[in-house]
């Protein structure tokens, strides 16, 4: 169950600091106001927030290992929300990073 725990956790902060940057870049660059940029502020608020519900308690290794979900959620989000279509490397580069969020948080250790 905890790593089914960790999983949705890595989703919900994807949303809010994908989702986050996303509103920001949406109300500063396509000029949509700054309702949009303070709810994408409030977005990624949220993200510090729900990274700190992890079971693992080591920041660094929590970080870490949401670089490789951030990789692969963003050329997700650009894909639903923005037309993106990812090229092979795009692709190949993304499981690489999910395989690298695999290793440092679920290979099993010995303390």
């Amino acid at each position: 169950m905890t790593v089914a725990r960790s999983l949705a956790l890595f989703l919900l902060a994807a949303l809010a600091e994908i989702g986050g940057a996303w509103l920001v870049w949406q109300g500063v660059r396509e000029h949509r106001g700054w309702i949009w940029v303070g709810a994408g502020i409030l977005a990624l608020g949220a993200y510090g927030f729900v990274a700190t519900l992890q079971p693992d308690a080591e920041f660094g290794r929590i970080l870490a290992a949401y670089g490789g979900v951030f990789v692969a959620g963003s050329l997700a989000w650009g894909m639903a929300l923005d037309g993106y279509r990812p090229d092979r490397f795009d692709v190949t580069g993304a499981l690489i990073c999910l395989a690298g969020v695999g290793v440092i948080m679920y290979a099993p250790r010995g303390d």
